[in-house]
């Protein structure tokens, strides 16, 4: 069975555009990588001033800290499914543009209160939840546009990069942000978090997305209710995006009852102080930098399916010797270099399940289906941390990360007995008859 046919139930066939030029001269992604990776930038510097500014300059309590936190990831939760049908409905760029502009003003307003002495910590809970906000609707609109700028034969290299950033970003950003923060202080550091958002805008205004695609995803009028019913249900009827989308959910849960304890067991039990946890994650991360690089050739020489299927089962092995470890500079290395293999597969994974739902779906729908994977993703998350910490209180946290790395599994099954299994090959572009591409269209031979 091939992506086509087994997608052909629910999915109207898409007429793709003209093959384009490698993603080295597609003018259009270069600027929208630049936009992403920019963003992630100033983003790990607000990451790292929010939390200094509350604790240390306005002496926040404990409970006003954890207030700020789930003041942060809310909005990923709430406007996940509203935020699809503004970027089905709106054009993407538009609200790339105008999310980043508006994001700066936001971050802002830290400095500007401090300069003017009315700086608080109800000032910061305000912060926290329109970034969220701004994010989730940038996010939405930024992931689904990928289609309209990089011709489906060069989809997975493209997500590949875009994850390889994310990878960079995930290494580099804490330390990053730490630095700035170190020479010019919690307080002034949005600035440049600022001018970040300023820069990026300015990446997003130099996308210049195809129209031939644009046209195909006319989306049908209707209320917002009816239109995220229309996107959830497609991705639930649909037997390819309902494997990959609760697979990734299915993983969501599992990392998320893993992770709740994972800097708990390094610290405690294995006694691996600050520099040992710091090692042990600045290991991990760079595992991703690998898994972007290979995901492609990995793809070419194996198919989707086996990448897919491999990935995840990858990634459960990986979690045992968190399990079995003692403490000591050996495992501790044997920890890490766990960690990267795990991350590599994770990315690997993920950029080709990103790809295959890209390439597979109608374009009127892609921002809502690919919302709908991150609502489900971000619910399910607090039932993990709160699993674990009931599991912990019951048994032991030992016993959590044991059921934590059993539950990677589920993923692994769930493709496996459905039709993503059957898959050869990434989809490829049907022929389409010969007509003028358009001025702004950037899949030019």
């Amino acid at each position: 069975m091939t992506a086509g046919s087994a997608s052909s139930e629910t999915a109207t066939p898409i007429t793709p555009p003209e093959p384009g030029v490698a993603l080295r001269g597609n003018r259009s992604f270069r600027a929208y990588w630049a936009d992403e990776a920019v963003t992630l930038a100033g983003t790990s510097v607000h990451g790292i001033a929010l939390p200094v500014v509350a604790v240390l300059e306005l002496d926040a309590s404990p409970s006003q800290v954890s207030l700020l936190a789930a003041a942060e990831t809310v909005p990923a939760f709430v406007l996940a499914l509203p935020a699809g049908v503004a970027g089905d409905r709106c054009p993407k760029k538009r609200i790339m543009i105008g999310t980043d502009l508006a994001a700066a003003a936001v971050v802002a307003v830290v400095p500007v209160c401090w300069a003017a002495e009315v700086q608080s910590v109800p000032v910061l809970y305000a912060v926290a939840p329109l970034l969220g906000a701004l994010t989730v609707l940038h996010q939405a609109a930024s992931i689904a546009i990928v289609p309209e700028i990089v011709d489906r034969s060069h989809m997975h290299p493209a997500n590949a990069r875009i994850a390889g950033a994310f990878s960079l970003a995930d290494m580099t950003g804490t330390y990053g942000g730490t630095l700035v923060v170190g020479l010019v202080g919690a307080v002034r550091a949005p600035w440049g978090n600022a001018a970040s958002y300023l820069i990026s805008a300015w990446c997003a205004s130099r996308i210049r997305p195809s129209s031939r695609v644009r046209q195909q995803a006319a989306v049908r009028p209707g209320g917002v209710v009816v239109a995220i019913r229309e996107g959830v249900g497609y991705v639930m009827r649909d037997p390819i995006q309902r494997p990959l989308v609760l697979s990734l959910a299915g993983h969501a849960y599992a990392d998320g009852i893993v992770t709740t304890y994972v800097a708990y067991t390094l610290l405690t039990r294995l006694d691996s102080g600050s520099t040992g946890l710091g090692l042990v994650m600045g290991v991990t991360a760079a595992g991703g930098l690998a898994g972007a690089v290979l995901a492609t050739r990995l793809v070419d020489r194996y198919g989707p399916a086996r990448v897919m299927l491999a990935g995840f089962l990858a990634y459960a092995l990986c979690g045992v010797p968190l399990l079995v470890a003692r403490p000591g500079p050996v495992w501790l290395g044997v920890i890490a270099l766990a960690g990267a293999v795990r991350t590599a597969a994770a990315v690997a994974a993920g950029t080709t399940q990103r790809s295959l739902r890209q390439q597979l779906c109608p374009p009127e729908l892609r921002s809502r289906a690919q919302q709908t994977s991150v609502w489900l993703v971000t619910g399910v998350r607090p039932a993990a941390a709160l699993s674990a910490g009931g599991i912990a209180a019951g048994v032991s946290v030992h016993a959590a990360l044991l059921v934590g790395t059993a539950l990677y599994l589920v993923p692994a099954g769930l493709l496996w007995s459905s039709p993503v299994r059957r898959l050869p090959a990434m989809p490829t572009p049907a022929p389409t008859p010969a007509h003028a591409p358009a001025k702004d269209d950037v899949h030019v031979r």
